[in-house]
């Protein structure tokens, strides 16, 4: 799992295949519980790639992505927004979910 530091963000969301973007608050109680399921899911799932943004320290990013709440998983396939879910969910369920765009 990366964490977002301000390259070009269309070298993050562009790439081909499955890009997981978890949206988050430092101050946020449900970004906290769902940092170790993605964390645990990308050493699992070693064919996506995983990526953390702090919405707070990168808000231009949040702001063109429509993050309105956090957490929120937004996935890209190919550099296209394919789906997102708001609030933790837990690992089992976000595993299934991912799967159905791989």
């Amino acid at each position: 799992m990366n964490d977002y530091q301000g390259q070009p963000y269309q070298d993050v969301i562009g790439q081909q295949g499955l890009v997981v973007v978890q949206y988050y608050a430092t101050w946020c109680g449900p970004c906290k519980m769902l940092k170790p399921v993605l964390e645990a899911l990308s050493s699992e799932m070693t064919d996506s790639k995983f990526y953390r943004v702090d919405i707070d320290q990168f808000r231009n990013q949040a702001v063109e992505a429509g993050i309105r709440s956090v957490p929120t998983v937004v996935l890209y396939k190919d550099g296209e927004e394919v789906d997102r879910q708001s609030g933790y969910q837990p690992k089992e369920r976000v595993a299934a979910w991912m799967n159905q765009f791989k």
